[in-house]
């Protein structure tokens, strides 16, 4: 993904997508997913489930969601203490 699409608007997200089993519908499995996607639609993630719920077999329980930008400002704290080497 290049710097511009992060500029505008892109975040690191991941999914914990909980899924029960096809041949045991009584256990439930956990998927993690990640990929940068544009919150808070997230249309990379919904075309994924969308995918999922198409084309796989296990039914979807829950889907959770974690998101942070990737460019932020600069972080910086200033120190009380100045030392100067000659």
């Amino acid at each position: 993904m290049l710097l511009k699409d992060q500029l505008a608007g892109y975040r690191l997200t991941t999914a914990e997508i909980t899924y029960r089993r096809p041949d045991h519908p009584s256990l439930l499995q956990d998927y993690i997913w990640q990929d940068l996607d544009l919150a808070p639609q997230f249309p990379t993630l919904r075309r994924f489930l969308d995918f999922w719920r198409a084309n796989l077999d296990g039914p979807l329980h829950t889907v959770r969601i974690a998101s942070i930008d990737l460019v932020k400002p600069a972080e910086f704290r200033l120190c009380g203490n100045f030392w100067q080497l000659q």
